[in-house]
């Protein structure tokens, strides 16, 4: 399946399952959590690493709910209120040290790494005269470990126009609630981008594809088809070209 026809002059990218794979925790990932708790809190963990997730995940549920009770159809999190809810210690930290604990909290449960193929189509994006942006369910941490995946690839977040960007716990409500896509799509009309020209990458019919899609954006969805990886995206894209004087 091909692009049609159309220059494109933005393309936003979702961050998990697209531009970063997520794997699961390490085989150390208990130690890690005992260690993070002992070094940073300074206390012996009340919780083992798996009761914790489950903690949390009642939290999650809770402020869920209230939210929708609200009328907030696809509620957003902010982690570190979560996360202060089960370990108040965290409270006591200064904000940097609360965020380096959550960042190396999210990493006792998962590891993530941006393949070679992504840093390289990411590069030669950034030399098309294309906008790049996000669109994100993700936390403040979220922010660091792409930071640090663009960084061993020799990237950086400057890639990326911070005004097209959309992290959904700076907002309370995430993917696929129509907002962000109507946020973004307006956002894009102040650079005269329309959504005909506007593509949106990611992984998920769901939250990625669809919404994007009701808004008349095109679409790429990583790994629907064998070859629907991002150097695919790289042959299958009609970029603006450059005008020439006479």
């Amino acid at each position: 399946m091909e692009l049609p026809h159309v220059n494109i002059r933005a393309v936003i990218f979702d961050v998990y399952g697209t531009l970063l794979e997520v794997g699961p925790a390490t085989p150390d990932a208990d130690t890690r959590w005992q260690h993070l708790c002992h070094d940073m809190l300074h206390v012996e963990p009340s919780l083992n690493r798996l009761d914790f997730s489950v903690a949390t995940s009642k939290v999650i549920a809770r402020q869920h709910q209230a939210a929708r009770a609200r009328g907030i159809p696809w509620p957003e999190v902010q982690w570190s209120s979560v996360v202060t809810e089960v370990l108040p210690e965290l409270a006591q930290l200064p904000r940097r040290g609360q965020e380096e604990f959550l960042f190396r909290q999210i990493q006792t449960g998962h590891t993530t790494r941006m393949t070679a193929e992504t840093a390289a189509t990411l590069r030669w994006l950034s030399e098309q005269p294309i906008l790049l942006g996000i669109a994100s369910n993700a936390q403040a941490y979220t922010l660091r470990e792409l930071e640090d995946a663009l960084a061993i690839h020799g990237l950086g977040m400057d890639l990326f126009k911070s005004g097209v960007c959309f992290w959904s716990f700076e907002h309370g409500f995430s993917k696929p609630d129509p907002h962000v896509f109507q946020i973004l799509t307006a956002r894009l009309a102040g650079f005269r981008i329309p959504p005909r020209e506007t593509l949106m990458v990611g992984d998920r019919l769901d939250t990625d594809i669809k919404p994007a899609e009701a808004h008349g954006w095109q679409t790429w969805r990583v790994g629907a088809e064998a070859d629907r990886g991002l150097a695919r995206l790289r042959e299958s894209l009609s970029v603006p070209q450059p005008k020439t004087s006479p």
